[in-house]
């Protein structure tokens, strides 16, 4: 194997290629970004206005400040023969053959040979882009191909030519694995790869049948939206948000290279309607509006356009799904009237289009239903979709109409293209046989551990799982992984069992989000009956547990991903260390709800930062500080910012690839296991009643500017009571048990509060805060 890649070029400071370049740096690789000479006065101006942009892009493109220090920019013509230094030059310049042909001439002359060069084309084949090159350079060169915005989506295509070196490809495949997060898909060198070849047939035939069967932009979505398991934006949504005026150039582009027969080009059509929106300026949420908008003239009334009129009118309640057709594909097809014929028009079609790209586009019908997964978000792929309708009924359905049955469909003879034998998931192969589906080597996932085994314990709300090794898994299972009693239940039946039977454990999930906290809606419910001692029983229970975590015989590594707040990020305050996936947003968000942290968050945070040798040394830098950051309800916006704000330690690790995470916790936990010993309990020095004043000082500076409301007065003032512990003078220590205490006063007076019970309320309805 080639040594590793250490430097990385990306040329074309694009959209694309100036994301790309941000995600190389968020993995601590340097980058060089290089684009063409416009403004002789600047000649890196291009590159330069890209870096600026980056850094004010939302969502952000970079995870840290520190990232964005890792970019150098340049010029084409002043600085291409830097890319000597560099192990991977990605263009990423214009669609146009003939530009790349010259700036890989000019690449061959500058270039260290052995050096990877890709491009992140999605439209020119492979064997265009080599052609006239040199044998070395063609042994060098692959497609990478990358989606928007390369920070957030796993996906990345990578195609590889008849000359292409496996070594160098295995290189850059396991670079973009394992620094970069992605997840790599091997496509074939045909028209549009795997992803955009079905989502880009998929759009334009849910397009056409909604106009056909004459439906609405909201029944259109509805039905081909949640019930099939693709995200609620649907078809006219994503359109919308990806923009309406990339259809014309996704569609030149598969035109200009699909084989004649291909089933795409008969349905490729151009509709006046989305024409004139283009022509308009209704390209979507980047435009005026697109097939949603939000008419600001009427005090931002939420509109959508009749496909027949094109006058926009305001938005529909969505129709009403059967409850089994949302649950059952079959339902959802065999419904009477136009919902029913929408859902199978656009289904049978793109499923059957899918299956006929094996093997054209790949031979794996795993990787074409994870490209759809991963680079249009769908919940299943389109084989999976296919079993869930029966691929014999699929198939039958088909004949009855006088379609073509695709070989791979005729080929499973009504068995199901995925099976679960002897504890493995296996797939349906062209040779008719039954295989493992291979994860890449040092993924573990807990999905393929349930397949052959059962929880060690279980509760309502959590699991424990035996994931090998020695370490013991901790999940929570609820929705949203909400944390409640049951949660604390079995952490109270975990801790015993693990340390009789295992070196360590490990706190992870599978869900989208690590936690999103309490139950809100339990809480809420006990406090409209005045079951006062229920929510001081889960304070004090919650307490009670985390506090065993952090003191139990054994390593405990927090294996967050996505969203942990609120108690969610308690529970990882109390692990011994953690393990976090990049895209992890942690933080202590319950001044929001009108609450304060009740799980012994804020005894740990201020434990944190009073050893920060960033801070000045005495009572009051880490209480002001954690003062600020919980009741300003700060949330990190990636794992390396949460180092920041102290809600991970500077000796935390980061996981790039969220598949990789449950390993990488796991080698954490068995180092952490050699001789380990738990945590001694903190001893604080609290700056008392002087302290406390300062910040109510400062908080009723905010309010006097608008800046905070009289409720967050309220809550502030109770914040600052726990953190500054109270009666508590400079002279006293202030245990960390005396800060629980102080945690539970102060949460189940709030509760109390009408204020308080108003705010949690307004976010279980509405999803946002209530400023009262």
């Amino acid at each position: 194997m080639p040594e590793a890649i250490q430097k990385v070029c990306v040329i074309g400071a694009g959209t694309m290629g100036a994301g790309i370049a941000a995600q190389v740096a968020n993995a601590g690789v340097p980058v060089l970004l290089l684009d063409i000479v416009r403004d002789p006065a600047n000649r890196n101006a291009v590159a330069q206005g890209a870096l600026e942009r980056l850094r004010k892009a939302e969502p952000a493109a970079f995870m840290s400040k520190r990232a964005a220090k890792l970019v150098e920019v340049g010029n084409i013509e002043d600085d291409l023969a830097r890319v000597a230094t560099c192990d991977w030059v990605i263009e990423a310049i214009v669609e146009r053959l003939d530009l790349k042909h010259a700036l890989y001439e000019k690449l061959e002359a500058v270039r260290r040979p052995g050096t990877a060069v890709s491009s992140n084309t999605s439209t020119i084949p492979l064997e265009q882009l080599v052609a006239g090159r040199s044998e070395g350079f063609a042994r060098d060169f692959l497609i990478t191909h990358f989606f928007n915005p390369p920070r957030y989506m796993r996906l990345l295509e990578v195609v590889a030519g008849p000359a292409s070196d496996a070594a160098l490809v295995a290189k850059v495949s396991d670079f973009a694995d394992r620094a970069l997060g992605k997840t790599v898909v091997r496509a074939k060198d045909t028209p549009g790869f795997l992803a955009n070849r079905v989502g880009t047939f998929w759009i334009q035939q849910a397009i056409n049948a909604a106009l056909d069967l004459g439906l609405t932009v909201e029944e259109a979505d509805a039905v081909v939206g949640k019930p099939i398991g693709v995200p609620k934006t649907g078809v006219f949504g994503l359109v919308d948000l990806v923009g309406i005026d990339l259809m014309p150039h996704l569609k030149a582009s598969l035109t200009a290279t699909l084989p004649a027969d291909d089933a795409y080009r008969a349905i490729a059509v151009d509709h006046p309607l989305i024409t004139k929106m283009i022509a308009d300026g209704y390209t979507g949420r980047k435009g005026k509006g697109g097939f949603y908008r939000l008419n600001r003239e009427a005090g931002k009334r939420k509109e959508a356009i009749d496909l027949v009129s094109g006058e926009y009118r305001p938005t529909a309640k969505p129709p009403t799904i059967p409850g089994a057709a949302l649950k059952d594909l079959r339902a959802l097809v065999g419904l009477s009237g136009k919902l029913g014929a929408y859902a199978w028009a656009v289904l049978g079609p793109t499923l059957s289009y899918a299956a006929s790209l094996v093997p054209q586009a790949s031979d794996d019908i795993v990787a074409i239903d994870v490209a759809m997964k991963l680079g249009y978000n769908w919940k299943f792929g389109p084989f999976e979709l296919i079993d869930k309708l029966g691929t014999a009924a699929f198939a039958d359905r088909l004949k009855a109409e006088g379609k073509p049955v695709p070989a791979i469909v005729e080929l499973a003879a009504g068995r199901p293209f995925y099976r679960v034998e002897g504890g493995k998931r296996q797939a349906l192969g062209l040779d008719g046989e039954y295989h493992d589906v291979a994860r890449p080597e040092g993924v573990v996932l807990l999905e393929d551990i349930k397949l052959s085994a059962k929880p060690l314990l279980k509760t309502a709300s959590a699991a424990l799982w035996d994931v090998g090794d020695g370490v013991a898994a901790l999940e929570f299972t609820g929705k949203m992984n909400a944390l409640d009693g049951e949660v604390m239940k079995l952490i109270g039946q975990a801790i015993p069992l693990v340390a009789e039977k295992f070196k360590g454990l490990v706190i992870y999930n599978e869900g989208s989000h690590f936690s999103a906290g309490a139950n809100l809606g339990l809480a809420l419910f006990a406090m409209n009956i005045a079951a006062w001692g229920e929510i001081e029983k889960l304070v004090a229970g919650g307490q009670q547990a985390l506090k065993a975590l952090k003191y139990a015989p054994f390593p405990v590594v927090g294996a967050p991903s996505g969203m942990a707040l609120g108690g969610g990020c308690e529970v990882l305050l109390h692990c011994d260390a953690i393990q976090a996936h990049a895209e992890s947003y942690i933080g202590l968000v319950e001044c929001g709800v009108g609450l304060v942290p009740g799980w012994g968050g804020n005894g740990e945070m201020l434990d944190r930062w009073r050893h920060n040798p960033a801070l000045p040394k005495g009572p009051m830098p880490a209480v002001a500080k954690v003062f600020e950051t919980v009741s300003t309800a700060t949330v990190s916006k990636s794992a390396a910012e949460a180092i920041e704000h102290g809600f991970l330690r500077p000796t935390d690790q980061v996981t790039m690839n969220r598949d990789r995470l449950l390993a990488d916790a796991k080698a954490r936990a068995l180092a952490l296991a050699e001789g380990y010993r738990p945590p001694e309990p903190p001893v604080f020095r609290l700056p008392g009643a002087g302290g406390k004043t300062a910040l109510d000082m400062a908080v009723q500076g905010f309010r006097a500017r608008g800046l905070a409301t009289p409720h967050d007065e309220v809550v502030s003032g109770a914040l600052a009571r726990i953190l500054t512990g109270g009666d508590a003078d400079l002279i006293d220590t202030v245990t960390e048990d005396d800060l629980l205490a102080a945690e539970r006063r102060e949460f189940t007076s709030l509760v109390r509060n009408p204020a308080t019970q108003a705010r949690i309320e307004h976010m279980l309805k509405t999803g946002k805060p209530l400023r009262n």
